[in-house]
């Protein structure tokens, strides 16, 4: 049977028009579904500053429950630091009950000191929120730069005035706890994308 060059027309429009209209609703409603009411804790490590930040997913946005750094002074021993990351994100994971934790990863550091120092740190992290029985993901730094400012160099203030921007924040968060939401937020970013360039599981 002949059709004509509308008709074909015709044809093809449905054809390609049903294609490309279900994709963005069935993704749209798998990202509500994955996401609704999720709690994520962002850590960054560092042994006299350790970051934090506790956001709750949308819809319709992402926003921040908690956020603070855990200061140690410089006086302090490493295992008295150490005890009061440990016990600062134990009472943190105990109050807001996040579903998962995104920690950021060792950055390259050419002292060796400091890595094992950092080291110290991060091990106090895992420790205390693997006894939490929370799913823990790494997320290297440049990929958090590169996911919240679209930099995977970028400084620290640009890292903080977008983290207030996307949660709508009153003011800029202090340094620490502005990387560690910016961790959060990442891996909300990267749950989106159904496993393509997931953040690595510890």
């Amino acid at each position: 049977m002949a059709i004509t060059p509308r008709q074909f027309e015709q044809m093809q429009a449905r054809v390609g028009g049903s294609k490309h209209k279900r994709a963005p609703v069935l993704e749209a409603s798998v990202r509500v579904a994955s996401n609704k009411n999720q709690i994520i804790l962002g850590v960054d490590p560092s042994l006299r500053g350790t970051g934090y930040g506790v956001i709750q997913a949308g819809p319709p946005q992402a926003r921040a429950l908690a956020h603070g750094t855990i200061v140690c002074p410089a006086g302090w021993e490493h295992s008295r630091c150490l005890a009061k990351i440990a016990q600062t994100l134990r009472e943190v994971a105990a109050r807001h009950k996040p579903t998962v934790c995104a920690i950021e990863g060792l950055f390259f550091a050419q002292n060796l000191q400091t890595a094992l120092i950092m080291g110290e740190a991060r091990g106090a992290a895992l420790a205390t929120l693997g006894e939490a029985g929370l799913e823990i993901f790494e997320i290297a730094p440049r990929k958090v730069k590169q996911s919240i400012v679209g930099y995977g160099a970028a400084q620290k203030s640009a890292v903080a005035k977008m983290v207030q921007r996307l949660l709508q924040l009153p003011q800029p968060p202090a340094p620490d706890a502005a990387d560690a939401l910016a961790v959060a937020l990442a891996h909300l970013q990267a749950s989106h994308r159904f496993g393509l360039g997931a953040p690595k599981k510890v």
